[in-house]
């Protein structure tokens, strides 16, 4: 898995999205936010597959030093010039709202994250490539009627969630549209320090929905949770 790197020129300038689906993209300020309906055109073509997306493995993700800050990771102190720090940037997010849970896009790797609601604050969580080729997939299917007040997801998010029966049980119907926006990301890396040498090992990533929520997704257990 490629580790999560912005594929842009700068924080603050993005290109065209990646990902595949059509939507409304929000820029939030600490004053206000403001809305502007654009249509995402893929900068990278995939492969053409026939296969359904299958899950990514959560512990594989090494951030990269041209996203590394100066903010000390938790326990750092004792061992700056050893312990990574904080990765943080400003990253282009897609997200949706469904019955049990919520889908995101992250446009630096082109994964789409599933988040399925199983406790209060908490659930399961599954990484999947986003294949959706634009001009060969279908949008939606005109064959599924979502019932009233519910919405079949598109594009991207609608591939996956047709494909992979194991994400639509979980998840059911899309009850918001898909929102497109750009948000603070944050990886702490998890490890630890032996012999003055640091032994890198499953972090965690927090990501900021559209209302600044902050979802904290555990590579150790492939969970996600309120806050980390």
């Amino acid at each position: 898995m490629r580790p999560l790197i912005l594929l842009f020129a700068s924080l603050t300038a993005f290109g065209t999205a990646a990902c595949g689906p059509r939507i409304v993209y929000v820029v939030a300020t600490p004053t206000s936010i403001e809305a502007e309906i654009r249509t995402a055109a893929p900068s990278v073509t995939p492969a053409p597959t026939d296969a359904p997306p299958t899950a990514v493995p959560t512990n594989t993700f090494v951030p990269t030093a041209a996203l590394q800050t100066s903010a000390p990771a938790a326990g750092a102190n004792a061992t700056p010039n050893v312990f990574p720090t904080d990765t943080v940037a400003q990253i282009q997010v897609a997200e949706q709202v469904f019955e049990n849970g919520r889908m995101f896009w992250l446009q630096p790797v082109g994964e789409i994250w599933v988040m399925e609601v199983t406790g209060n604050g908490n659930g399961v969580w599954l990484r999947f490539e986003d294949t959706f080729v634009e001009g060969q997939d279908l949008e939606t299917d005109p064959t599924i009627n979502a019932p009233e007040g519910k919405i079949q997801p598109e594009r991207g998010f609608g591939k996956l969630w047709r494909e992979n029966p194991e994400v639509r049980d979980a998840l059911g119907w899309a009850i918001t549209p898909e929102f497109g926006y750009t948000n603070k990301y944050e990886y702490k890396p998890g490890g630890i320090v032996r012999d003055g040498q640091f032994v890198s090992g499953p972090g965690r990533h927090e990501v900021l929905s559209l209302e600044n929520e902050a979802f904290c997704f555990i590579e150790e257990s492939g969970t996600w949770q309120l806050g980390c």
